[in-house]
């Protein structure tokens, strides 16, 4: 079973009407895809081919995916593709005028097992959308002083009306409302990976004016962090599972396995490294450079170098 997180990452002050798509594995934090694009907004059909790419590019062996993503992927496109490779998905819904008249009619009721006032759940076939889809939505009651685009606001993906605040989904799944909600609210550590990726991998730093150049930096950036993500997958623990497993930033990482203090030695036609007495994590890099070395053709594949599998 794979975990899709999806979204645009904030615009560059610098280079304003330039965007990244991203999307990650929840499991593994592993960047699975993403592109440079110019504009506010990607079109459906970038999405959906940004979309198609991800799936594509998904091992052979899994079953089942798992898809949530912000508003920014609310579009017939995006849906097409997600049920065209069987995926689960919940994707924010964006304010119109059609949608606040199904919230106001909608059958409201007690939201006990989530952080909002009430819920409902209503099946809605937006304008251009080639069938109907379940749509679930939380509201607030909201104070007079709030502003419209607080934090808040912003985060959860909220819309204001004169009275409420929203949060609306829509979505294939089958699962009680809370449960839903639930887990798109597991998504809120893709912003961390999103951020991650801008200040240690160094992907908001645009060399160049040129749109091409900008675009090589892009896959440089993403792969130096895919790199750390391996890194730090066969320095994990062999009991660890996807639920257990710490993520270690580049920044991190960085520190304990690359910026350390050590020297290189030459004697009797042998070649080794000594690192400082002080130096706290020589056991784990120890084992890590084992498990590198042991990295070797097994088949059609490579022979496992840690013992258990990530489950």
């Amino acid at each position: 079973m794979i975990r899709i997180v999806t979204g645009p990452s904030p615009k560059n002050t610098f280079l304003h009407d330039r965007q990244h798509i991203l999307s990650f594995l929840a499991e593994t934090r592993e960047f699975v895809g993403g592109e440079l694009r110019n504009g506010d907004r990607p079109t459906g059909k970038q999405i959906a081919r940004h979309l198609k790419e991800v799936f594509q590019a998904l091992p052979r062996c899994v079953t089942r995916i798992f898809a949530r993503a912000d508003s920014g992927f609310y579009c017939w496109e995006a849906v097409e593709a997600y049920e065209k490779f069987k995926c689960q998905f919940i994707v924010v819904a964006r304010k119109t005028p059609r949608l606040v008249e199904e919230l106001v009619a909608a059958e409201w009721k007690p939201s006990p097992h989530t952080d909002a006032d009430e819920q409902c759940e209503f099946w809605y076939q937006p304008k251009d959308w080639g069938k109907a889809y379940r749509f679930l939505a939380l509201r607030y009651e909201k104070d007079p002083d709030d502003e419209e685009e607080s934090d808040e606001v912003v985060q959860y993906q909220l819309f204001a009306t004169k009275s409420y605040k929203y949060r609306v989904f829509v979505t294939n799944m089958e699962e009680p409302i809370d449960k839903c909600v639930w887990f798109y609210n597991q998504r809120a550590g893709a912003e961390n990976l999103i951020k991650e990726s801008n200040n240690d991998a160094g992907l908001a730093a645009h060399p160049s004016r040129l749109f091409v150049t900008n675009q090589n930096h892009f896959h440089l950036a993403m792969l130096a962090y895919n790199l750390n993500a391996w890194l730090m997958l066969f320095n994990r623990e062999a009991s660890d599972t996807t639920v257990t497993l710490k993520h270690t930033t580049l920044a991190t990482a960085r520190l304990r396995f690359l910026f350390i203090a050590a020297k290189i030695w030459h004697h009797s036609g042998r070649t080794g490294v000594s690192f400082s007495d002080h130096y706290e994590e020589k056991g784990l890099f120890r084992r890590l450079m084992e498990r590198l070395r042991s990295i070797k053709p097994g088949g059609d594949s490579f022979v496992p170098v840690v013992e258990g599998a990530l489950l």
